[in-house]
């Protein structure tokens, strides 16, 4: 079965380009103009990964970013003209897993989709349960839980604790992070990982403030914190 990806933006000449490029990859391509829209042709066309502009007609980016990220987990990245840190960062904390910034190389693009599509199981390593902090991860499920309760992780957040937890002892830095579990092969942007594990301490420390699971390592990055 083809992965679906819906373009959520409203210059038609870049959505017709999108399209050609994506189909051209073999995905089915959904597009919607304007962000009043976007929640309705996310539901009615199911797509794996979401292609949405900051900048648009009716509701902005961020606002259709944080209504699909209310009901789903799927991959979503920005496509923004803009360079400004605050948008960037809008966007990140919306939910997005990742931004690009036009213009942007069509192969650059392809490359952020095949990542985004690409499921943790499918990594190396054969652990099938793993253990960070209090955290039970389920490899095979994609699932996480503390005790009996369940956490709810996008698969990006979930590919970020299965990284560290499956390499207790390692610190990574921010560069390591991105390329393992966004994919970059070049120089990226830190800020992606400090977000992203903002939002993974919101869902899985019990105080963020004060984190026993994902550890920062002042001076270099991130590492598990010990099974409890």
């Amino acid at each position: 079965m083809n992965a679906r990806v819906l373009v959520v933006d409203d210059d038609p000449s870049l959505a017709e380009m999108l399209g050609i490029v994506l189909r051209g990859e073999g995905w089915d391509v959904g597009h919607c103009p304007d962000g009043s829209g976007a929640l309705e042709a996310f539901r009615s066309f199911k797509p794996d990964v979401v292609l949405l502009d900051v900048m648009l007609p009716g509701l902005d980016g961020v606002q259709v970013c944080q209504q699909l990220r209310a009901e789903s987990g799927v991959p979503i990245v920005m496509l923004t003209a803009r360079t400004d840190t605050v948008d960037v960062v809008a966007g990140l904390d919306a939910g997005a897993d990742d931004y690009i910034t036009k213009p942007f190389k069509p192969q650059e693009l392809i490359a952020r989709v095949h990542a985004r599509l690409r499921r943790t199981d499918e990594r190396d390593g054969v652990d099938d349960t793993l253990r960070i902090g209090n955290l039970s991860i389920d490899i095979t499920g994609h699932s996480v839980h503390r005790g009996d309760e369940a956490i709810a992780l996008t698969p990006l957040e979930f590919d970020l604790v299965v990284t560290l937890a499956r390499k207790p002892w390692k610190v990574f830095s921010r560069e390591e992070l991105l390329q393992k579990v966004w994919g970059y092969r070049h120089a990226g942007d830190t800020r992606l990982v400090n977000v992203h594990v903002q939002r993974l301490r919101a869902k899985i420390e019990r105080d963020p403030e004060h984190p026993e699971i994902v550890l920062t390592v002042r001076g270099v990055g991130y590492k598990a914190g010990a099974p409890a």
